[in-house]
């Protein structure tokens, strides 16, 4: 009991971690258009490369060991598209911010007692209210991709901790420094959309919460069942949602808010941030 107790215990501190991450939007004002380019920049380079570089090669050789060369590769391959399409049909399914120019009727445009400056103002602030809805969105489609990433890697460091504390210790360490970067994915376009910081913190640490919940219905439900090939696969599909979502969302977004070259950097530093902690523990 006491080595199931440690076990969610570590599995809950590396998950939480994305609460550190989300605290940042406490210390900056929310008319500051650079440090949110730069962040969502960070943010994709952050997704893209533990996406493509660690979690893609992990379940591919997870797979490979268990369906040999050729099948474990290819499912790898498919679970990876397939969790694309998954997410890219969510996108589609919950409807966009609609245009704020169709919120005018014809005759409230062609008003000649309408006066010119209100209307520019109110097009103004449809306009913005439809950036914050887009903001709000991707910030929560974020949320969506880290909790269901989270959710595996909570059972993986649990029964990792079951097994050997020691070999845990390190991975925890290691997913915790990965959460903190993907707390601010989380964080700061909900901060930017709502100018709520409690709203920003909330999301992002309930999408690190995932992962203790994760250990627990992996204790309670799925570890009698689980394979090594089962979680392979579900390891490449949020491989796959992770990577859309860096390039549907995070990317088009900052460059949206900041400079093109600006939003480039900060992915590139993301991607180097990333990879110097996946290092940290070889």
């Amino acid at each position: 009991m006491q080595n199931v107790l440690f076990a969610f215990a570590l599995t809950l501190l590396a998950g939480l971690s994305t609460g550190l991450g989300s605290l940042i939007a406490f210390f900056y004002k929310k008319s500051n258009p650079k440090f949110l380019a730069v962040s969502l920049g960070f943010s994709a380079g952050v997704m893209l490369y533990v996406s493509m570089i660690d979690i893609f090669f992990e379940a591919r050789a997870t797979l490979v060991n268990e369906l040999g060369l050729v099948g474990g590769s290819w499912t790898t391959v498919i679970a990876f598209f397939c969790g694309m399409f998954f997410i890219g049909l969510i996108d589609k399914l919950i409807p966009s911010s609609e245009n704020p120019h169709e919120l005018h009727s014809i005759e409230e445009i062609f008003d000649e007692s309408l006066d010119a400056s209100h209307h520019i103002e109110q097009v103004r602030k449809r306009e913005e209210a439809q950036k914050n809805s887009q903001l709000l969105r991707m910030g929560l489609f974020t949320a969506f991709a880290i909790a269901i990433h989270n959710f595996p890697e909570g059972i993986a460091t649990f029964v990792a901790a079951l097994q050997s504390p020691r070999i845990a210790i390190p991975i925890a360490v290691a997913i915790a420094l990965h959460n903190i970067p993907e707390g601010i994915a989380v964080s700061v376009p909900i901060y930017f959309a709502t100018g709520s910081r409690k709203k920003a913190f909330l999301y992002s640490f309930l999408s690190g919460f995932s992962e203790p919940v994760g250990a627990l219905v992996g204790y309670l439900v799925l570890r009698p069942f689980m394979s090594e090939t089962l979680m392979g696969a579900v390891f490449a599909f949020v491989a796959g949602i992770m990577v859309f979502v860096a390039l549907d969302e995070l990317l088009p977004s900052a460059r949206e808010h900041g400079e093109h070259h600006l939003a480039i950097y900060a992915l590139i530093a993301g991607m180097m941030v990333m990879a110097v902690s996946l290092l940290l523990f070889i």
